[in-house]
């Protein structure tokens, strides 16, 4: 076995490719995982081994067993469960890899989950993924690492597997009862993920596996995750308010601005030098279209674990519309000229000045006040508002979680609720400490 040490000088097991023995080096590898992690007790058999496997994934199961040595030792894969940007998400048994154990003291088997991480992954990210999942291997609804292996440049992170179901399958059933159980469920998660210090960047439904028949969820998915601070870098939306007004006021656009309106000149249209010295503006950007953040999307340097909230909103937003997914852009520009559709040019203009940007549109059908979330769900669903006969409109619980959706989707992150803070709101403190430990994230057969 291999030691990798984090920053924190804590030793991170990474299992590198050693032939086991036939007497005992499976046994001992297995009560190795079971005995340090015990995540092996919180995962159990949820499909049948007969199972069948499309022709495409028996090709690439059988390509990874012959390129991994010693896979099949540890591990018999029996399906593939999905495929993200920089793995192939959980190569196994039962819809993931599972383990058998061999021995005789092995009473059934234990269904995990392998994800191969790309080959072509930075180093410095499959590290950090590793390292970020053991230090939250004890957060409540956060899928824990089991172990990892190395097979020269080959690196598989093994997961609990955890029976969900596809979120396109139940997203428009729900009702806000379950909404309420879900979302509990995800800040659950967030709020140990933040405590840590650690932002995911990367929120969506297929990141949140969940169950509507055990209402709970786990959180997986940390290969875009960091900690919060990383590449840090002052912005403008980091500046006490006055500070920023007179930062805006004093910029060549707003000089330019000010000067055309008292002259009674139309204001001309943002311009820039032909041979700009200043460097490009660069943040990261990473995420899912459609979830990111307002500051993402205006390349925020100053990024912290807020937008993750934002993109729980995205959810909550989802889940009410019936709309899924409900933004739908191809870039970045786009991306904001729909949340211009919403907002409104007037908060959107305020939003990229927060940041140091100029909003700059022609596009004839955005309005200056946007549109409230009761008309946009009310179109999405079909209905009337509420009428003098009292008919119509917004239910009372479709109106709290929509007061709980507002304070996810506030523009300015310093005004967005935290993930603590969005447990204590009314729309979720009514579940209030059902949080679901390790112990508790138990799938095991008899439960099914």
């Amino acid at each position: 076995m291999a030691t990798t040490y984090r920053r924190v000088n804590h030793p991170v097991p990474v299992h590198e490719d050693v032939v086991p023995r036939p007497s005992d080096g499976v046994d001992e590898e297995t009560d190795e995982v079971e005995d340090d992690m015990g995540p092996l007790e919180d995962c159990g058999g949820t499909v049948s081994d007969e199972e069948e496997v499309d022709d495409a994934v028996a090709e690439d199961i059988a390509r990874f067993e012959a390129s991994f040595k010693n896979i099949t030792q540890r591990y018999r894969l029996i399906n593939r469960i999905g495929e993200g940007t920089f793995s192939t998400e959980n190569f196994d048994s039962t819809s993931s890899s599972t383990l058998k154990q061999t021995s005789s003291r092995s009473q059934k088997p234990r269904y995990v989950a392998i994800k191969k991480i790309y080959v072509t992954s930075s180093p410095l990210r499959i590290l950090n993924e590793l390292e970020l999942l053991h230090d939250l291997r004890d957060s409540p609804n956060v899928c824990p690492l089991i172990t990892a292996f190395r097979h020269y440049d080959q690196v598989i992170a093994v997961l609990p597997y955890f029976q969900h179901q596809d979120f396109r399958e139940y997203y428009r059933d729900f009702t806000v009862d379950e909404m309420r159980v879900y979302m509990h469920s995800l800040f659950t998660a967030l709020s140990s993920v933040h405590e840590a210090g650690i932002m995911h960047r990367d929120i969506k439904p297929t990141n949140f596996l969940y169950s509507p028949s055990q209402q709970r969820g786990v959180l997986v998915d940390f290969g875009l995750a960091e900690r919060e601070g990383t590449d840090y870098h002052h912005c403008t939306c980091c500046v006490e308010l006055p500070e920023r007004h007179r930062k805006i006021q004093s910029s060549v656009y707003a000089t330019t601005v000010n000067a055309a309106t008292q002259a009674g000149q139309p204001v001309p249209k943002p311009t820039y030098p032909n041979n700009d010295q200043r460097s490009s503006r660069r943040a990261n950007r990473a995420g899912t279209r459609g979830f990111r953040a307002p500051e993402v999307l205006l390349k925020c340097t100053a990024q912290n674990s807020q937008i993750d909230v934002w993109s729980c909103g995205i959810i909550l937003l989802t889940f009410l519309s019936k709309r899924f997914p409900f933004f739908h852009s191809a870039d970045d520009i786009d991306a904001f000229i729909e949340l211009c559709c919403i907002f409104g040019k007037k908060r959107m203009r305020d939003t990229a000045s927060l940041h140091g940007q100029v909003l700059q549109t022609n596009v004839p059908t955005l309005t200056e006040n946007g549109h409230s979330w009761e008309k946009i769900l009310l179109w999405c669903t079909g209905r009337n508002k509420k009428g003098a006969d009292g008919e119509g409109g917004l239910t009372k619980e479709e109106q709290e979680a929509v007061k709980f959706m507002n304070s996810c989707l506030e523009l300015d992150p310093a005004h967005r609720v935290t993930a603590d803070e969005a447990l204590d709101l009314p729309f979720l403190a009514a579940l209030g400490g059902s949080r679901m430990s390790r112990e508790e994230m138990d799938m095991g057969e008899d439960d099914l």
